[in-house]
């Protein structure tokens, strides 16, 4: 770490590189999206060579942002080291206080509380501030699951069956009236209902929605290789002849 911080500051000096001297904490925000999902990208492939490169690319984005924090003296990364130590001491009184808690859901309870009052924000509503930031399909599960928390929430996951249900009825309903903003609305609604049952059944949608496109753009390269192989050309093929020809090679893919 000690090279890491020297390497991180040698490259912001003067001298250094032009591009690191250039960032600013604003610039920095799409790197750090984008190396948060390779990080996800890489676990879910597996290569624990490919997990520790980018768990090392993405190290680099709090490292950076210490530094170039340090260089107006907002804060510098023994000070964030510091804060974090601290908060994870606070928000674990059951391990280095005298509080229990045996169950993961005790935990997450718990750790929602005592997050709520260092906020300041114990007397707002529940969801206050719960996922700003996320991608729509992850907010969504975050929402339900902090409601769940407190018993807002289905027995099981036969009931969220009916609700996509009701709710797929009522995008057609509005898909018939032909009003766009209605039709958003209720696809938005029909969205949020299957976001629900991923978590009743324990499943993350976001991953869940990952593999669904990986396994798309799978297939879809086959057909495109075996259509190709038969002389024919995407674009100039009928609905039915893609249809056949995915029907062919998606069960090997």
């Amino acid at each position: 770490m000690t090279r890491l911080r020297y390497v991180v500051h040698r490259l912001r000096a003067p001298g250094g590189c032009p591009w690191d001297m250039e960032q600013t904490h604003a610039s920095l925000i799409p790197h750090v999206i984008e190396e948060a999902y390779e990080v996800a990208d890489a676990i879910r492939g597996g290569d624990p060579a490919q997990i520790c490169d980018e768990l090392g690319d993405i190290l680099l984005q709090p490292v950076l942002h210490a530094e170039i924090a340090s260089e107006t003296g907002a804060f510098d990364l023994d000070k964030m080291v510091h804060g974090l130590t601290e908060k994870l001491i606070r928000r674990h009184p059951h391990v280095f206080g005298d509080t229990s808690a045996a169950t993961s859901d005790a935990v997450l309870k718990q750790w929602d509380a005592i997050k709520r009052t260092e906020k300041g924000t114990e007397h707002e509503g529940l969801l206050h501030g719960t996922g700003n930031g996320l991608p729509a399909l992850m907010r969504a599960q975050k929402l339900q699951k902090k409601a769940a928390r407190v018993g807002f929430d289905w027995p099981d996951a036969t009931p969220v069956f009916a609700k996509i249900r009701e709710e797929a009825a009522e995008l057609e309903e509005a898909i018939a009236k032909g009003d766009k903003a209605h039709m958003e609305e209720e696809l938005g609604d029909l969205l949020f209902s299957v976001v629900n049952l991923a978590r009743k059944l324990g499943i993350e949608s976001e991953p869940a929605l990952a593999a669904a496109n990986e396994k798309f753009t799978r297939r879809f390269h086959a057909m495109e290789t075996h259509l190709r192989e038969q002389g024919h050309e995407l674009g100039k093929l009928s609905l039915e002849q893609m249809d056949a020809a995915w029907d062919v090679v998606k069960h090997s893919v």
